[in-house]
C-alpha cells in the first residue's frame, strides 16, 4: 500500500533546515534503501510543505519515520498527516485497474 507522509512547515524551516539536514537524509536515505521509502522533498518554491512517498504494509511504520525525524523532534515540521494512497494507475501502483 502506498502512504502520502505530508508535513507543514515552521515559518522558520528554511533558515533551520540545515542544523538537521544531514540527519534528516540519513534517515530518508536508510528508510529507501530498505524500500519503504520511494519519493520525498520539499514542495514549492518557495518552499510551502514537503511531502514522503511510502510503500509499506503498516502505515505505523511511517508514523515511526515520522517520529524519528529531526524535522519534527526539532520542532521544523509543525504538523504532519499520513494519508493512505490508493494508487490504480502506473507501473507501480499498489492496485491496478485497467
Amino acid at each position: 500500500m502506498h502512504y502520502l507522509l505530508q508535513y507543514q512547515i515552521s515559518d522558520d524551516y528554511m533558515e533551520k533546515r540545515a542544523l538537521y539536514r544531514d540527519e534528516h537524509l540519513s534517515l530518508a536515505w536508510q528508510a529507501a534503501e530498505r524500500g519503504d521509502l520511494l519519493l520525498g522533498g520539499a514542495v514549492g518554491d518557495p518552499v510551502e510543505s514537503a511531502q514522503l512517498l511510502f510503500c509499506v504494509d503498516d502505515p505505523k511504520v511511517v508514523e515511526a519515520f515520522a517520529e524519528a525525524d529531526p524535522y519534527v523532534i526539532n520542532g521544523l515540521v509543525t504538523q504532519y498527516k499520513i494519508l493512505p494512497w490508493n494508487t490504480v494507475v502506473g507501473e507501480h501502483a499498489s492496485n491496478p485497474v485497467k
